[in-house]
C-alpha cells in the first residue's frame, strides 16, 4: 500500500521501480538516437566541410579505433565476455560479412559526399524492400503479393521524393543505392551464416570479430583510390582530435546500442529509428544549407508511412508465431512478463 508523507500519499515501491526502469530505458533510447545521429552529421561534415574527403580512410579510422577499444573490453577488462570462436569459423562466417560491411561502409560514406543527408535517409527507406527481395534469392523470405505491393509503395514514394531533390546527383544515388544492396545481403547473411549456428554478436563483439576484417578489405581501395589523391593534396585536415572525436563518438553508439539491448523491445528500436531519421533530415538541412521540396517531403512520407506499416506488419506475424510458454505450476502474478523489455 502507499505510504503517507506529509498529507500525501507517495507511491508504492513496485511502482517506483517500474519508474525508474522506463526512466534508464527512456534515457537509452534518446542516446541513441542523439549518438546515431551525431555520427552521421558528424562524418558529413568531416568529409565535405572539416577538410578530410577521404571517406575510405575515415571508415578506416573508425575501424582502427573500435577495434582497439573492443580489444580491450573483450579480453583486458574482460567486461564483455567472448564467444567461442574457431579459425574455420571466422574465415567462413565472419569474414564474408565483414566485406559486406566494409562495402557498405565505404559506399554509404562516399555517398555523403554528393548528397545531402536529408536526401540520404530518404533514399535509406528502400532498405526493407532490398532486404526483402535478397531474403527472398536466399529462400529465407517467402514471396507475398501483399508485401510486394507494400514494397512497391516504399518504392514509389522514394522515387518522388528523388524527383523531388534539388541537388540530385546520379553518382552518389548510386552509391547509396549499392551501400543498401551490401547492407541487406550482409543482414541476411548474418541470418544464414551466424544466426543458423547459433553465434550471436552484441555490438561490441561484432566490433571485436568484424571490424578487423573491414579494416583488412579497405586496405586496398585506400591504397590504390585514395592514398595517390592524400599525398598530392598539399590541403588535407588531418587535425588528430577531430578525427579520433569522430572515431570516438562511432564507437560511443555501438555501446549505446549494447546497453540499449535487453531495456527495449525491437519495435522500439524501429519507432526510435524513425524519429532519428526525420531530425537527421531536418536538422541536417538546416546545418548545411540543404533546402527541402514539398514533392520530396510528400514523397518520403509515402516511403515512411509504408515502412511505418510493414514494421508493425512483421512485429505482428512475429508475435503471432512466438510460442507461449506454459504457466503450469507457478504462482499467480510471478509469470516472465516482468522480465520483458519495458518498451
Amino acid at each position: 500500500s502507499a505510504r503517507v508523507r506529509g498529507g500525501q500519499a507517495s507511491p508504492p515501491p513496485a511502482t517506483m521501480g517500474i519508474l525508474e526502469e522506463a526512466l534508464v530505458a527512456y534515457t537509452y533510447v534518446g542516446l541513441w538516437i542523439s549518438l546515431s545521429a551525431g555520427v552521421i552529421l558528424y562524418n558529413k561534415y568531416v568529409l565535405t566541410v572539416f577538410g578530410f574527403p577521404f571517406p575510405v580512410a575515415l571508415t578506416m579510422i573508425h575501424m582502427a579505433f573500435c577495434s582497439s577499444l573492443a580489444f580491450l573490453l573483450v579480453r583486458v577488462f574482460e567486461v564483455v565476455k567472448p564467444i567461442s570462436m574457431t579459425n574455420e569459423i571466422y574465415l567462413n562466417k565472419i569474414v564474408p560479412v565483414g566485406f559486406l560491411f566494409a562495402v557498405s561502409l565505404w559506399m554509404s560514406n562516399t555517398a555523403y559526399m554528393y548528397l545531402s543527408v536529408a536526401f540520404i535517409q530518404m533514399v535509406k527507406a528502400l532498405m526493407p524492400f532490398v532486404v526483402y527481395l535478397v531474403g527472398i534469392a536466399f529462400k529465407v523470405e517467402t514471396f507475398s503479393l501483399h508485401t510486394l505491393a507494400n514494397m512497391l509503395l516504399i518504392t514509389l514514394g522514394v522515387c518522388i521524393a528523388s524527383y523531388g531533390e534539388m541537388n540530385f546527383h546520379l553518382l552518389g544515388f548510386l552509391l547509396q543505392l549499392g551501400s543498401i544492396c551490401a547492407e541487406a545481403i550482409r543482414v541476411v547473411c548474418i541470418q544464414i551464416l551466424l544466426t543458423s549456428a547459433d553465434i550471436k554478436l552484441n555490438s561490441v563483439t561484432t566490433l571485436y570479430y568484424v571490424s578487423p576484417v573491414c579494416f583488412a578489405f579497405l586496405c586496398a581501395p585506400f591504397a590504390f583510390i585514395e592514398m595517390p589523391k592524400m599525398m598530392a593534396s598539399e590541403e588535407v585536415n588531418m587535425n588528430p582530435a577531430v578525427l579520433l572525436s569522430n572515431a570516438a563518438v562511432a564507437f560511443a553508439l555501438n555501446i549505446a546500442v549494447y546497453l540499449l539491448i535487453g531495456k527495449t523491445s525491437a519495435l522500439t528500436m524501429n519507432v526510435a529509428g524513425v524519429v532519428k531519421d526525420w531530425i537527421l533530415i531536418f536538422i541536417s538541412s538546416f546545418l548545411f544549407d540543404a533546402p527541402i521540396s514539398n514533392i520530396q517531403l510528400g514523397g518520403y512520407l509515402i516511403a515512411f508511412l509504408a515502412v511505418c506499416y510493414y514494421n508493425f506488419a512483421k512485429f505482428q506475424s512475429k508475435s503471432a508465431a512466438a510460442p507461449v510458454a506454459p504457466q503450469d505450476g507457478k504462482p499467480e502474478g510471478k509469470s516472465d512478463e516482468k522480465r520483458k523489455p519495458l518498451l
